[in-house]
């Protein structure tokens, strides 16, 4: 039987528990943020890519979101011109794994263990924590948030990732989404859930509501922000922390309000992959 995601979503869109601390990563020499529980040992860690020409800053609730519910968070704050080098924001991106995985955070009283490590991406930053997780074994999850295509290709590189997967795509028809999140999900090396969001796409996940209404992309999609922030931590909780009280966030046919699921005849299809062999 298909779990169902209602029992825990609504508390997990909601802020966590844990007071969150946010600080630089410039001691590492890479433009960036940081943000940890205020105290924790052993505790999961991963590294946030954000989209084309959005900064870090625009995802900070998501951040401390994440953060307030024991998940430190490493996010480079790099190639934000329009000609964005992929190879070398994956790059920083594996750097910040390093980061999480070997210093002391916060006031030095919290670590992450090596072994609940994962990888989380908007977009470009979908796109590159695939790149970033190919071939990896000390990589345990990977979420990709409406990715975009990149270069070298994610999908390509799909195949050399054993972590476990979630990929959410948009239910919405929309002309200027820049990625094909199904194709992406049906490439997956590993085991890999695919979902998508019916009230959000890839332009309203971010909060940086100035530039949206400037380029007439409407307001941020607060609601399918907390429904994604939700379905992301419960995943994460499961996948690196082993909490099994939200196994069915790591549940393929795992429905909830706003969120869809797809047989893999189905995702198949939506990745317009018919004559093609795996």
């Amino acid at each position: 039987m298909a779990g169902n995601l209602k029992k825990h979503l609504s508390a997990l869109s909601r802020r966590g528990p844990h007071r969150v601390l946010v600080g630089d990563l410039d001691y590492v020499g890479l433009p960036g943020k940081i943000y940890v529980p205020a105290k924790g040992n052993g505790i999961p860690g991963v590294v946030f890519g954000h989209d084309w020409l959005t900064g870090i800053n625009n995802y900070h609730r998501t951040l401390r979101h994440l953060a307030s519910w024991g998940i430190a968070v490493a996010a480079p704050d790099t190639e934000l011109n329009t000609l964005a080098d992929h190879r070398c924001f994956s790059a920083d991106m594996d750097t910040c794994l390093q980061v999480l995985a070997g210093v002391k955070l916060g006031e030095g009283n919290v670590t992450v263990s090596p072994g609940k490590l994962g990888l989380v991406g908007h977009g470009m930053g979908g796109g590159c924590a695939v790149l970033a997780a190919a071939g990896r074994d000390t990589v345990t999850a990977v979420v990709p948030i409406f990715p975009a295509a990149t270069s070298p290709k994610a999908e390509m590189a799909a195949r050399k990732v054993t972590a476990t997967g979630l990929v959410i795509g948009s239910g919405q028809d929309n002309l200027f989404d820049a990625g094909n999140p199904a194709k992406l999900a049906y490439k997956w090396g590993g085991t890999c859930l695919y979902k998508e969001i019916d009230n959000g796409n890839q332009w309203g996940f971010s909060e940086n509501l100035g530039r949206k209404l400037l380029l007439g992309l409407g307001l941020p999609q607060y609601s399918a922000q907390e429904t994604i922030r939700g379905l992301v931590t419960g995943f994460l909780l499961h996948q690196l922390d082993e909490q099994s009280k939200y196994k069915a966030f790591s549940d393929p046919e795992a429905t909830g309000k706003h969120i869809a699921v797809f047989s893999d005849e189905e995702i198949k299809d939506k990745a317009d992959l018919e004559a093609v062999k795996k």
